[in-house]
């Protein structure tokens, strides 16, 4: 079970986190003895937003803090972890228990950006910061390959400047949804451009669902008209 997952990690598939990382706090609570991915979590949590500054710092010598700063920004938040773990299938290795299985938690965007958090730990844990490092580069290659990145801007501001330069009304932000303990809370919130709703997004801060909702109403909007600055510049 745990060998195709283990080969993404460059791990073997005895690695001592491994089986942890994978197993939700609903799973643990049915077995006597079982540790969830918790802990993991938050230690992976840390150990990403290091590794992706240290990519965004290597990639783009000559951007300023305050550029690193907002693309960072975009690129570590549940939606990018949720959206890699379902590209690699990870929702079929989660252990979960029966009920929040049947309640379709294995799907659920939240659990699936713990437990991405959760195998960074593990592969920090297990394999060293080199390990854990390439873990992050493939979470966030994806989303950073298509940004214009160089040039990245914090989405609100973006989409309110390109909403309001035709003529519209600023986007508002409504939190429609939040969950989890308080270690662990996550909001999703709702942008909205004059009274129609054009896109959500999740995050651990209402901020930062607020960013990730700004961001999908841009993807929604098409490219700028602004020519993106490249990364050599």
């Amino acid at each position: 079970m745990l060998d195709r997952i283990a080969l993404l990690l460059g791990l073997p598939s005895e690695a001592p986190h491994l089986e942890q990382a994978l197993t939700h706090p609903s799973y643990a609570n049915e077995r006597r003895g079982v540790a969830d991915n918790q802990r993991l979590e938050f230690l992976g949590d840390s150990v990403l937003g290091f590794c992706t500054s240290d990519i965004l710092f290597e990639r783009f010598p000559t951007a300023d803090e305050g550029t690193l700063t907002r693309i960072r920004a975009l690129l570590v938040n549940t939606e990018t972890l949720a959206a890699w773990a379902r590209s690699v299938d990870l929702q079929a290795e989660l252990r979960l228990g029966k009920g929040a299985d049947a309640g379709g938690l294995r799907e659920s965007t939240n659990v699936l950006a713990d437990a991405v958090e959760a195998l960074i730990a593990a592969a920090y844990l297990d394999g060293g910061l080199d390990a854990a490092r390439r873990l992050c580069e493939q979470i966030v290659q994806a989303p950073l390959d298509s940004m214009a990145v160089a040039g990245a801007r914090d989405p609100k501001s973006e989409l309110q400047e390109r909403v309001q330069a035709n003529g519209g009304e600023p986007p508002t932000y409504v939190v429609v949804d939040s969950s989890g303990p308080a270690h662990a809370r996550w909001f999703a919130v709702s942008v909205r451009i004059g009274e129609h709703a054009v896109a959500e997004g999740r995050g651990r801060s209402k901020r930062e669902a607020e960013r990730a909702a700004a961001a999908e109403a841009l993807r929604a909007l098409g490219p700028p008209a602004e020519t993106p600055v490249s990364e050599e510049e």
